[in-house]
């Protein structure tokens, strides 16, 4: 068994208990202030734009950031020049919590993607009752009507939806599923390796109009420059930044690379 299945078997027992407080989460939905414009804040600069991300652990990488402060590292972002904030919910093996989203959205005026493992529509109300302005869709891990049911719930709230991909099949469901926003995952999810090869090899079958995300393995200005230079919206980051005395600091030294348009090769 996968690291990957390991984590999906754990959430499907979290969801069950979820499910049962569907009809009360759905109604909830109508008491819940509109989302912040997470696609906007992708393309509405010239340059690669920068998606930090909160977490406490990860399988792969163990321990990252003890005595992590959400509100403290958000705080910082922010001032840092991130255009979006990604907090990890996921509890048994990312360390994170949805109070961890809540307690961000409180303090920032940044969009707010929850990256966990959606796996039932009952989490996209959830996330968006929390605060959540885009959440994570992993293609390998759901059928393709799900993809598209989620999508379709999640931007119906007037959240995002990033869909995320791993390889060249998965890319093209993801296409086919509606994605107006695509995230190409740099790691492997059995092996939680870790290669910047991924999104350029995939970059062919990301259509113009899709905003396109990298993640993962992103760890320089040269990174983000190639990655720009390649057609690429915005990257999503967080180990590389976590693990540095200045978060923010470090934040900085990678925004303000120029992107170019796919639409011109």
């Amino acid at each position: 068994m996968t690291i990957l299945d390991q984590i999906i078997k754990t959430k499907y027992q979290e969801v069950e208990a979820l499910r049962s407080q569907y009809r009360k989460l759905s109604l909830a939905c109508d008491r819940v202030t509109a989302p912040k414009e997470f696609l906007a804040s992708l393309t509405s600069s010239e340059s690669v734009g920068v998606i930090a991300e909160i977490k406490r652990k990860s399988p792969g990488a163990g321990l990252i950031r003890p005595g992590l402060d959400p509100v403290e590292l958000a705080v910082d972002y922010e001032s840092s020049g991130a255009i979006a904030i990604s907090v990890l919910t996921d509890r048994d093996y990312f360390g994170g919590s949805l109070d961890d989203l809540k307690k961000v959205r409180g303090s920032v005026d940044l969009p707010i993607l929850r990256k966990d493992f959606i796996i039932d529509e009952s989490q996209v109300y959830e996330s968006f009752i929390a605060g959540a302005d885009a959440i994570l869709l992993i293609v390998s891990v759901l059928e393709d009507q799900q993809i598209y049911d989620y999508r379709q719930i999640a931007e119906g709230l007037g959240m995002a939806a990033l869909i995320e991909v791993h390889d060249g099949l998965e890319l093209e469901r993801g296409v086919l599923a509606g994605a107006s926003l695509l995230g190409i995952n740099n790691r492997d999810l059995k092996t939680f390796d870790t290669r910047l090869d991924t999104t350029l090899s995939l970059l062919s079958g990301v259509p113009p109009e899709v905003v396109l995300v990298s993640e993962s393995g992103i760890h320089t200005r040269r990174d983000v420059c190639m990655l720009g230079h390649a057609g690429v919206d915005a990257v999503l980051v967080g180990e590389s930044l976590l693990r540095q005395e200045s978060s923010g600091e470090a934040l900085q030294n990678l925004t303000g690379q120029d992107k170019w348009s796919r639409a011109l090769d």
